[in-house]
């Protein structure tokens, strides 16, 4: 299936708010919009009812720019804050929450690099309350990380050709960002509008998990590109090498907020659905001690989730404020404890999900009450790099200090 992309070349915006953003203001302006999302989100799992409304929603109330400073027009926020929100957005929708992880990261990157390339129009973008979607991904066959797009100069101009997989909230974006090959052979990254000429956004994302992440294929014919949206790669080495990790506690905080959910599905089905087995001593679910049990063993697995996901995103904040002697050591550091905590959480997550069944009877399994979205949308984000490969990488650190790869995968 073929999205139809914004009618708007430039793919413009709400316009810019004339309130000063803080921490909390958002927060209370994205509850309604979480609580709604988190309502429709078992019946939008069986029709791919994408919530395009309440993202734009979300957009709106300035929820990506929570980490931005507020010289910059955002809220200010710590690393944690944005976190914290992230978690609280993945237990209303999983799905919303991958979906925004393209636009959270471009935020990240404003935030905590003054030398960005287009650093002004990105932030002028992010103020807009526009939203971004990125990939180098393809399905070439190649090795990890080998990317076949190209861009070639056309007159005083380039032409973009390819496909992208895996475009992660694609079709809920006004931006694209990806890499491309040159005529010389070198990798560069480009972003332009979901709106451009050429721009092609495909509903074809097919996995067991995660369905409703807008995250099909974006396929690029005779894109034209000017040379202010190309960036070559820097071939200077930063301070700190691992510029992958807010990514990858993005994709842990997802896992806590899908911990969270099954809480609150495993207490619904519990007071609104369950009834008691024939020998227990209850007469009614919540009263169950096996039921109570197993609702307590959900509730310290997202506990131990969140604590976890929340400590790195402090580790993170670290870094930032870290001397430039001191900030590859408290990189290496940050990058292990955020893969330590996505380990808890992937784990917390899973055994959540599985355990939400031992809360009901046959009829937990219902269709209708989708409760097998949990488990499958933490399967599906726990793929995106394997934990055990992690808890080695972990480990060679604590007992070698051996420094984590530099991959993008920690």
């Amino acid at each position: 299936m073929t999205v139809a992309p914004p009618a708007s070349e430039d793919a413009t915006g709400p316009a810019p708010r004339a309130a000063r953003l803080t921490v909390d203001g958002i927060r209370a302006a994205i509850a309604p919009v979480l609580a709604e999302l988190s309502r429709t989100a078992r019946a939008r799992e069986g029709t791919r009812d994408y919530p395009v409304e309440l993202v734009r929603a979300l957009a709106r109330t300035g929820l990506i720019l929570l980490g931005i400073s507020a010289e910059d027009g955002g809220a200010g926020g710590t690393t944690r804050d944005v976190i914290d929100a992230v978690i609280e957005l993945a237990r209303a929708d999983s799905n919303v929450a991958q979906a925004l992880r393209a636009s959270f990261f471009t935020a990240s990157h404003v935030a905590s690099r003054q030398d960005l390339p287009h650093r002004q129009e990105t932030l002028e973008r992010l103020v807009r309350g526009e939203l971004f979607a990125s990939t180098g991904n393809e399905r070439s066959g190649g090795a990890s990380g080998s990317v076949t797009a190209t861009i070639r100069r056309h007159g005083g101009a380039y032409l973009l050709n390819g496909t992208k997989y895996y475009s992660t909230g694609g079709l809920f974006a006004d931006w694209f960002s990806g890499s491309a090959v040159d005529e010389d052979g070198q990798v560069v990254r480009f972003t332009v509008p979901t709106s451009r000429l050429g721009v092609e956004l495909l509903d074809d994302f097919d996995a067991v998990g995660q369905r409703l992440t807008a995250s099909g294929s974006t396929r690029l014919t005779d894109v034209r590109l000017t040379e202010d949206e190309i960036v070559r790669q820097d071939q200077g080495r930063p301070l700190n090498p691992w510029g992958g990790s807010f990514a990858q506690l993005y994709l842990a905080a997802i896992e806590a907020g899908i911990a969270a959910a099954a809480l609150d599905d495993a207490i619904w089905l519990a007071r609104e659905k369950a009834r008691p087995i024939k020998h227990s001593t209850a007469d009614e679910s919540v009263a169950d001690p096996y039921v109570r049990r197993v609702t307590g063993h959900i509730a310290a697995s997202a506990l131990a989730a969140k604590s976890a996901v929340l400590l790195a995103a402090e580790n993170l904040d670290d870094v930032r404020s870290a001397s430039d002697g001191g900030a590859r050591a408290a990189g290496a550091r940050a990058a292990i404890v955020i893969a330590e905590a996505q380990y808890v959480a992937i784990e917390s997550a899973l055994r959540s999900a599985e355990l939400i069944f031992d809360v009901g009877g046959g009829s937990a399994t219902n269709r209708d009450y989708a409760l097998d979205r949990h488990w499958r949308n933490a399967r599906t984000i726990a793929n995106h790099n394997p934990r055990e490969w992690k808890l080695a990488v972990a480990g060679a650190y604590h007992l070698t200090d051996e420094e984590p790869p530099t991959t993008g995968l920690f």
